[in-house]
C-alpha cells in the first residue's frame, strides 16, 4: 500500500471540511508555570464523536466513494468505531464495528446510537481489527483500518494543518502515539511546511510497542496489557505508519499509569476539560519531565480524545485525592461498647476531618473479645491536614493505621 503524502493531507482537508470541526487551541497557564515554557492545548476532545478519529474516518469514506455503498466495518476499542459509525451515518451507508468486551460503555453506546451494529470481538484491539477485516471479506463490506491506511493517516493529518494556522509560532508538538495514525499524519502535515518544528510522540508505559520497534528497525509486537490509556493500547505499530514515525517524529517517550491519571485530573480541575487517558498522555509527559516545552515559541499538546466513562473518571479523581493527601483511609481499634464509635468520630470532627464512609471490621483481624476494628474514609484539606487528623486521634488514645 502506498505511503500518504502532504498533498494527500491537503486533499483530505477538503473531504472532511463539511463534518470536522476546527477545534480550539487554549493557552495553559498551569502547564506554562510548571514547565517554564509557552504551552497551548489542541482540544480534539471537543471534536465530533469526542476524538480526532472522525478526521480519518470521513477521509476514508470519501476516498472509498461508491465502494462504501455496501457498508463499512471497523475494529476498535471505541473512538475509531464511534467515528466510523458517525461517518457512515453522514454518508448514508451501513456500519458494523467489532469492539473488545472491556471497551468503555460510553463508546459502545455512542456507536449504537448512530445506528451501527456493535459486535463483541476479541480481547484486544488487534484481535477486533483482524475480525473486522475478515468480516469485510465475507460480507462484501469496506474495511476501515484505525490507523494503518494512507487515507486515514491523511485525514488525521488535517489536525496538523489547523495547528499551523492556529499557532503561528509553533515550535513543538506533543502528540499521543498508539498505532501511529495521528502522530504520522500530524508530523507529515507540519514537517512539509515547517520542517524545524519538533514532534514528540507519547505512549503509555504499560503498552509501549514503539521504543522496541524503533530500536529494532521494524514493527515488533508486544503482549497485550491493561492501561488507562486504552485508546492507544496497540500491540504493534502499523506497516504504513512505522516508516513515517521513524522518519518524521523526533522523539518517542513513555509515561506511567499514575501520571496519566494525574494529568486527567489536572485537566479537569484547571482547564475544565474532560480528557481520556489516551488524550492526556502528552500532558503527563510534560508533568513528569520526559518531554519539555520548547525554549522559544509555543509548544502544543494535542488532547486527542475526551471519551471517558464516568466511573473511571471517579476512580481517577479518588486516586488523585489519595495521592495529594485529600483522601485519608484509616484503620483503628475501639472498645466494643456503646458510644465508642461516637467518641472516635467526635475526635475526627474536632480535628476538621470530613467523614465519607465508616465500616466495622470484625473478620480476619486479631481482636480482643471486647474490641472491634473500624475503617474510616475521610476527606481532608491537604497532606498536612491529614497528618494533623492522625495526630489528633493518637492524642485521643487511638492507634490509627493509614491504608494506602
Amino acid at each position: 500500500m502506498r505511503a500518504p503524502t502532504a498533498a494527500d493531507v491537503e486533499q483530505a482537508r477538503r473531504f472532511v471540511a463539511d463534518v470536522v470541526r476546527a477545534t480550539p487551541v487554549l493557552e495553559s497557564w498551569t502547564l506554562a508555570e510548571r514547565t517554564g515554557g509557552s504551552v497551548v492545548l489542541k482540544t480534539e476532545s471537543l471534536q465530533r464523536t469526542g476524538s480526532f478519529k472522525i478526521r480519518g474516518a470521513i477521509a476514508k469514506l470519501a476516498a472509498l466513494g461508491p465502494a462504501a455503498a455496501g457498508g463499512v466495518v471497523a475494529g476498535s476499542a471505541g473512538n475509531h468505531a464511534w467515528a466510523v459509525a458517525f461517518a457512515a451515518r453522514q454518508r448514508g451507508v451501513p456500519c458494523e464495528v467489532f469492539m473488545p468486551p472491556e471497551a468503555p460503555l460510553g463508546k459502545v453506546e455512542g456507536c449504537r446510537s448512530l445506528g451501527a451494529t456493535v459486535v463483541e470481538g476479541g480481547a484486544s484491539v488487534d484481535a477486533c481489527v483482524a475480525q473486522a477485516r475478515e468480516r469485510a471479506v465475507t460480507a462484501g463490506m469496506a474495511f476501515v483500518h484505525p490507523f494503518d491506511d494512507p487515507d486515514v493517516v491523511a485525514g488525521q493529518g488535517t489536525l496538523g494543518l489547523e495547528l499551523l494556522e492556529q499557532v503561528p509560532d509553533l515550535t513543538k508538538v506533543i502528540v499521543p502515539l498508539g498505532g501511529g495514525g495521528l502522530a504520522s499524519g500530524v508530523a507529515l502535515a507540519v514537517k512539509a511546511s515547517r520542517p524545524e518544528v519538533e514532534i514528540v510522540a507519547v505512549q503509555a508505559e504499560a503498552v509501549a510497542a514503539w521504543p522496541g520497534s524503533l530500536s529494532s528497525g521494524h514493527p515488533v509486537e508486544i503482549p497485550a496489557a491493561t492501561t488507562i490509556a486504552d485508546g492507544i493500547a496497540l500491540k504493534r505499530p502499523g506497516d504504513i505508519t512505522f516508516p513515517l514515525v521513524k522518519q518524521l517524529v523526533d522523539q518517542v517517550v513513555t509515561v506511567p499509569e499514575d501520571e496519566i491519571a494525574e494529568a486527567m485530573v489536572l485537566l479537569a480541575e484547571r482547564t475544565k476539560l474532560v480528557v481520556e487517558g489516551a488524550g492526556a498522555v502528552g500532558v503527563a509527559a510534560l508533568l513528569t519531565g520526559v518531554a519539555t516545552p520548547a525554549a522559544r515559541g509555543t509548544t502544543c499538546v494535542i488532547l486527542s480524545g475526551g471519551n471517558v466513562d464516568a466511573g473511571l473518571l471517579a476512580s481517577v479523581a479518588r486516586l488523585h485525592e489519595s495521592r495529594s493527601g485529600r483522601r485519608l483511609v484509616l484503620f483503628t481499634r475501639i472498645p466494643d461498647r456503646p458510644g465508642a464509635l461516637a467518641r472516635l468520630l467526635a475526635a475526627v470532627g474536632e480535628a476538621g476531618g470530613n467523614l465519607i464512609d465508616v465500616e466495622h471490621v470484625r473478620e480476619g483481624v486479631a481482636l480482643h473479645v471486647r474490641e472491634t476494628a473500624v475503617q474510616l474514609v475521610l476527606e481532608t484539606r491537604s497532606r498536612e491536614h491529614a497528618e494533623l487528623v492522625v495526630g489528633a486521634l493518637e492524642l485521643a488514645g487511638y492507634s490509627p493505621e493509614q491504608i494506602s
